[in-house]
């Protein structure tokens, strides 16, 4: 098959730490180190462990550390296609990984996005059987209808609103208001199917507008300790359109993406692991 997350990437200074740190207060860091991720750049890595290739389109910024994006993603296996901003630094975020497996987000720039008049091969995504739509704008969301199957999150809804196509699964979540799906993004986007994420409580799925044309899942058991849920909701959607862009049923995608959300959990970001045996 061949499968694209269209997405961001930042640079990321992760910052593990036993907790929080309270106004005034000074904490000190176990440990703390950089690398590209963000949610489509985790995404993308997911997808690639998980079925042996994928294409990220992006944008990142004309400096040193949007440079060391594009060698990092294209080291570890990925085909990236990317747009490169003469205006912009490389977006960066501080994220800080607490012990009790959370992680909270600081964003320290605009976002970068990839544009319809980026001049990348857009095109080509007609000849694609899926791709996973986690950010862009309205004209890259209309590339995106081109391939065989499209899935989008509630994070792209500015880009989803204007474009005005039907997508075949919109993924939302339960617990992250930036996720959220309401009736005016059911309106513009026409989903097929709607997922929702609960976290450790699964999810469910179900069709606008059809009587009993739903389901919900379960949590899946750990494969080990959970460590930190960074990328876990991009790599979901990720596995979910790979099923579907593989023709299982909705139930059978939305099982996939959990095992793969599982296994995520138990790496500590922006490690993926070894996901062909969850396939």
């Amino acid at each position: 098959m061949k499968l694209a997350v269209v997405g961001h990437v930042e640079w990321v200074d992760f910052v593990l730490v036993d907790r929080l740190p309270a106004m005034g207060e000074i904490v000190a860091a176990r440990e703390a180190w950089e690398a590209p991720a963000g949610g489509g750049a985790m995404a993308a890595s997911a997808l690639h462990s998980l079925t042996g290739a994928a294409t990220f389109f992006c944008a990142v910024g004309r400096d040193g550390r949007g440079f060391a994006t594009l060698e990092d993603l294209r080291g570890a296996g990925l085909e990236v296609s990317a747009a490169m901003r003469g205006d912009r630094d490389q977006r960066r975020t501080l994220t800080y990984l607490t012990a009790d497996g959370e992680r909270t987000i600081t964003v320290l720039a605009a976002p970068l996005v990839p544009h319809g008049d980026d001049g990348l091969p857009w095109t080509e995504l007609e000849d694609y059987d899926g791709v996973l739509f986690f950010a862009g704008d309205a004209a890259a969301a209309r590339a995106c209808r081109a391939a065989k199957v499209m899935v989008s999150t509630g994070r792209a809804r500015a880009a989803l609103l204007e474009a005005g196509v039907q997508v075949d699964a919109l993924v939302g979540s339960a617990d992250d208001v930036d996720e959220a799906v309401d009736d005016e993004l059911l309106m513009a986007s026409r989903p097929r199917w709607v997922v929702q994420t609960e976290g450790e409580r699964g999810g469910a799925w179900w069709a606008p507008g059809a009587e009993d044309a739903g389901g919900r899942w379960s949590a899946v058991p750990l494969p080990g300790e959970p460590v930190d849920t960074f990328g876990c909701g991009g790599a979901f959607a990720a596995a979910l359109m790979a099923g579907l862009a593989a023709g299982r049923p909705i139930a059978d995608a939305c099982a996939l993406g959990a095992r793969v959300g599982a296994a995520l959990l138990c790496e500590r970001a922006p490690a993926v692991g070894d996901l062909a045996y969850v396939w």
